[in-house]
């Protein structure tokens, strides 16, 4: 039971990343990759419809609305591309992660979240 759970979740975090491709895809149709883009952005977000602290109902958005969304689109999305963004998304799975590219990033956050501050805090805001 435990290896299908982590199985699915696998299948879960590929699709997503797959759809995130598909959202930048020129081949994706219209509908399909706006759906593709909320869907993977709404899975990729730290903050969820309903937060993951109450119990039990802050992990139905993550079990239920996320495996729904990704579901829809595929439908949306032609077999043969989304063959090729999960193809594409597993290849990326095993890929090694680079600390020094999450470094910048989060740097980068911590720049335009001060950023903000000062500028809230000249407009009077602070």
């Amino acid at each position: 039971m435990l290896e299908r759970l982590k199985t699915w979740a696998r299948a879960i975090k590929r699709d997503v990343h797959a759809l995130w491709l598909a959202a930048h895809d020129p081949r994706t149709p219209l509908s399909a990759k706006i759906l593709a883009f909320v869907v993977a952005a709404y899975a990729l977000s730290p903050i969820d419809l309903i937060p993951d602290f109450i119990p039990i109902l802050g992990y139905l958005d993550d079990v239920i609305l996320v495996p729904l969304g990704i579901l829809i689109v595929v439908r949306l999305i032609p077999a043969d591309l989304m063959s090729e963004y999960r193809a594409t998304a597993a290849a990326a799975e095993h890929r090694p992660v680079s600390k020094g590219a999450a470094i910048v990033v989060v740097a980068l956050w911590l720049a335009v979240v001060a950023a903000f501050g000062w500028w809230a805090y000249g407009n009077g805001a602070g």
